[in-house]
């Protein structure tokens, strides 16, 4: 299926928090005109009777932004169809381009997480099936209504996630072409020469400058990359990468009737959802405001994780799904929003050890060594409490606390500095595990005797610096791509 709803996001969200900026009168008529003509959907719903079903707010003010895309041809004019030598009713309403942005409070960064269309997820009241299926399925379950197939893909996200989803935008297939016309294309570079008759790009190994069809292709390609659909992913975020630093160029945004172009393409394809009960739909002119000191450097792009892939029954036919990793699910989404183990703890201001109570248990193969360190920790100001011995056997001694504890779990890490660091939702409080490793409290520790280092004239190699962490791309990246 073909794609393109991130690039219509990414480029109105770049080239509004611009404008913003700007401030000339144009501008601002330009922006009014933007705004009033677009399309609204009734996809993030307000009504009370169904908040229940709402997943909790876990980032507080941070936005979440659903952005999808598919091959609705519906606002395409026989002359585009004609162009891109595509019939009227060839298109889809699976949405096969689906991506969160991630915006923090303060606007400072941005992330944007790709899923992968075969995803195999639980679709609410509809069970086990593909992800880009739950838009489809929302629309046939309401007798096509769009607003509904929304309204179920973002249920769908929170359900796998535990993000609450704040806004929805949209782009069809042609939205995709008249885009990427508008900014005259963005360079491109392959790695190797594409001769693909699935998608029809044909380019050789090299920069290439491309647009509309070419563009289409580009992002659509999937036969021939080593990574199948998961590679197809790399190759829309390298291209949206591309798009976000072609826009935020001057080049671009001081033209005015680049401008014009750009905002007519924006308007004629885009959806944003709109106001429903208690929901205010989004406004671009906030956003922009929030994003506006936003560089290329500070955009993440990254995948949901998953676990390869297997074939499955879904409607009496074997399928080849990607297998969401949903064990990992968790601590993705918590280092998505800051809240990763690591983090607070970095974060987190140690508490007086006078207000912690910290339970010591002994995880190894040797007698009252939990007495002693519980006595150490209460001569440091702990309370402590010694629960019923087990037989379990640790390796290493072991700080285990549970999530919102963080400057109880850094009070006592100061006095056992040597121990592992293990944030769990399972459990209450603050504990010390001892184990075979020997790390007690510190002031149990025999003292550390400083070896004299031998004298040499030969300069140490240096460690080589990761630049980026792996499977996490910026907008800054550019080089070559498969």
């Amino acid at each position: 299926m073909l794609r393109g709803a991130s690039i219509g996001l990414r480029i109105a969200l770049a080239l509004l928090s611009l404008v913003v900026l700007l401030g000339s009168g144009y501008a601002w008529a330009t922006y009014r005109n933007f705004t009033s003509n677009i399309s609204r959907v009734t996809a993030i719903s307000g009504d009370s009777s169904t908040s229940g079903t709402k997943a909790p707010n876990i980032d507080g003010t941070d936005q979440n932004i659903l952005i999808v895309g598919n091959d609705d041809r519906d606002t395409a004019t026989d002359a585009e169809l004609k162009k891109l030598g595509i019939g009227r009713d060839g298109g889809s309403l699976n949405t096969d381009t689906m991506m969160l942005l991630h915006v923090p409070a303060d606007g400072s960064k941005a992330s944007i997480i790709s899923f992968p269309r075969d995803s195999y997820v639980n679709i609410p009241g509809h069970g086990m099936a593909k992800l880009n299926a739950a838009y489809t399925d929302g629309v046939a379950a309401s007798n096509g209504d769009k607003s509904m197939g929304a309204q179920l893909l973002v249920k769908t996200i929170e359900q796998m996630t535990g993000l609450s989803i704040d806004h929805f935008v949209s782009v069809d297939l042609i939205g995709f072409v008249r885009i990427s016309d508008a900014i005259g294309g963005v360079s491109v570079c392959l790695n190797q020469a594409v001769d693909d008759g699935y998608s029809q790009l044909k380019l050789s190994a090299g920069t290439h400058v491309i647009s509309g069809k070419n563009a289409l292709a580009f992002v659509r390609q999937r036969h021939g990359l080593p990574g199948g659909d998961l590679d197809r992913i790399k190759r829309q975020q390298y291209f949206l990468s591309a798009v976000f630093r072609k826009v935020s160029s001057a080049g671009t945004l001081l033209n005015p009737f680049k401008l014009q172009n750009l905002l007519k393409a924006i308007t004629t394809s885009l959806q944003m959802d709109g106001d429903s009960g208690s929901h205010k739909g989004l406004d671009p002119l906030k956003l922009a405001q929030q994003m506006q000191n936003l560089k290329a450097g500070n955009i993440k792009f990254t995948t949901i994780p998953t676990d390869g892939t297997e074939d499955v029954q879904i409607d009496g036919q074997t399928q080849n799904v990607v297998v969401v990793d949903t064990t990992a699910m968790p601590d993705f989404v918590d280092s998505l929003i800051g809240t990763d183990a690591a983090t607070l703890l970095k974060n987190a201001k140690a508490a007086a050890p006078s207000t912690v109570t910290v339970q010591v248990y002994n995880d190894t193969n040797t007698n009252g060594i939990e007495s002693t360190n519980a006595a150490a920790l209460r001569t440091a100001g702990f309370k402590v409490t010694l629960p019923a011995p087990t037989t379990d056997v640790l390796a290493k001694t072991t700080i285990r606390y549970a999530t919102g504890t963080e400057a109880q779990a850094k009070a006592l890490q100061a006095q056992v500095p040597g121990a592992v660091m293990v944030r769990s939702r399972t459990v209450t409080g603050v504990s010390l595990l001892l184990g075979e490793n020997k790390v007690q409290v510190k002031s149990l520790m025999p003292k550390a005797t400083t070896p004299v280092a031998p004298k040499t004239t030969a300069k140490a190699t240096p460690k080589p610096t990761a630049t980026s962490t792996p499977g996490v791309t910026t907008a800054a990246d550019a080089g070559c791509i498969n």
